[in-house]
């Protein structure tokens, strides 16, 4: 959540157009982040405004725009599941935000399957070995059509329900971790339609993939399954301790793992995770018959859903009640990340309570924690100490987490409200105003312009 970026807008008018480079229709069910990179945009939507004649009705779609003018250059277009709406629900886009390298894309679809796909859409021919786009991108009732640009390019395919047991629950979110030859992401494991229990309490909830082949390399046996609230929403996340590498892990148990990453040449058979440290975030919480909690927003069990963040041998993470069925509590926790075993009882080093459910993943800048809530707060927080500077509401609800970059705080409420902030311990507003549409993406920086997705519509905006 921080970039080195600078000469960023501080300002811009929707009204007449002042600092827009350009914005572009989505359609609708844009939640995820938008990511930049080889001068393409990719954001996730749903297909309520169609770009391609050919593919009508309900779609997560996954666009990539030419970062130039906003055109379109391919997209990714994936049909429902079908039958229980919770295991893909209805209207909602693409969540998962793309992990970019060289000429490959890996992603998470609306199907809960992984993919790894080319930069360059079909243009240059449809690259095996996986060779199925036209069977893939319309419902199985339906007769397959031929693949042709701007449909995306499949070079594999990874189906999380098949493959691991993952049982779905409305809508996959994870940002795919790369590291050398693996992936690391977690699996969307959740809760069936009654929200009484986990669909899968055997499915992992974290994973490992060969980025050249999609090949199943590693899972966790935590044993996490069971004592997950609703579902596994967290990314992972590197860092380098004593020239080990290792990746942390939200738990939708409310527990923060560090897990080694996988060293090359990679066994032939699937192994488990060597668990490096553990650390419950909420330790005090229900633990057993967790179901019973459903609803309560007083007492219930923790869950993470934003990113681990790895800086100075610390690990800084967010932990609460669920922001639909949980309690209303969470806290910003840091932990010192040098340690092994069991660390719960020694490994905090502070915590700093927010009265609200939050999703946020820190943004770590001049020393200072950056932080959002369901209540439309953003916390400063000394980074060393845990000490609360100010809060500043923006909006009725935040899902997103701010943006560092150029000094600033930049940060979108549910409402539409968006605002620029100071990053100081001083609270300073150096901007606001409010876009048409709901905010649920975090704003993206690179080469000089700020990127801001609504439900509805993706902007690009650059200082005049």
């Amino acid at each position: 959540m921080f970039s080195r970026e600078t000469g960023l807008p501080k300002h811009f008018n929707l009204e007449t157009g002042e600092g827009v480079l350009w914005s572009v229709e989505l359609g609708g069910g844009s939640y995820g982040s938008p990511i930049v990179a080889q001068g393409r945009v990719f954001i996730g939507a749903n297909n309520s405004e169609p770009f391609d004649e050919r593919h009508h009705g309900d779609r997560g779609v996954l666009l990539c725009f030419d970062a130039q003018d906003g055109s379109l250059v391919w997209q990714l277009v994936v049909p429902r599941i079908g039958g229980d709406d919770f295991l893909d629900w209805p209207g909602v886009g693409i969540c998962s935000e793309p992990t970019v390298e060289g000429d490959r894309i890996y992603t998470v679809t609306t199907r809960s399957e992984v993919v790894c796909l080319d930069m360059h859409g079909l243009v240059n021919g449809n690259d095996g070995p996986y060779l199925d786009e036209g069977k893939h991108c319309v419902p199985m009732d339906s007769p397959v059509i031929t693949a042709v640009p701007p449909d995306a390019d499949i070079l594999w395919l990874f189906d999380l329900r098949s493959e691991v047991g993952q049982y779905p629950h409305d809508s996959p979110h994870m940002s795919i971790l790369l590291n050398g030859d693996c992936l690391y992401l977690n699996t969307g494991n959740g809760v069936d339609n009654t929200h009484k229990k986990i669909g899968n309490p055997e499915a992992p909830s974290c994973i490992a993939l060969d980025k050249n082949t999609g090949r199943l390399l590693a899972k966790e046996n935590e044993g996490i399954g069971p004592r997950t609230f609703h579902e596994s929403w967290s990314s992972p996340s590197l860092g380098e301790i004593d020239g080990q590498r290792l990746f942390f892990f939200g738990g939708p148990d409310g527990i923060c793992y560090a897990f080694k990453t996988l060293v090359a040449p990679f066994s032939e058979q699937v192994v488990s995770f060597d668990c490096v440290w553990r650390f419950d975030c909420d330790p005090e919480a229900p633990k057993s018959n967790i179901h019973d909690y459903v609803g309560n927003t007083k007492e219930s069990p923790s869950e993470i859903m934003g990113m681990p963040v790895f800086y100075k041998n610390r690990i800084y993470i967010v932990a609460g009640g669920d922001i639909w069925w949980g309690k209303r509590q969470s806290w910003l926790k840091c932990i010192d990340a040098t340690l092994k075993g069991d660390i719960t009882r020694t490994g905090g080093l502070w915590s700093y309570a927010i009265p609200r459910q939050s999703c946020a993943t820190p943004a770590i800048l001049n020393g200072l924690v950056f932080v959002t809530d369901d209540a439309g707060g953003v916390h400063c927080v000394d980074a060393e100490t845990g000490d609360g500077y100010w809060v500043h509401k923006v909006g009725r609800s935040i899902w997103s987490s701010v943006l560092g970059a150029d000094e600033c705080i930049y940060v979108g409420a549910r409402n539409g409200d968006f605002a620029i902030l100071a990053a100081g311990k001083q609270k300073q507003v150096l901007f606001s105003t409010r876009f048409p549409d709901a905010i649920h993406g975090t704003p993206t920086a690179a080469n000089g312009i700020l990127y801001v997705s609504t439900l509805s519509r993706l902007y690009a905006f650059k200082t005049p």
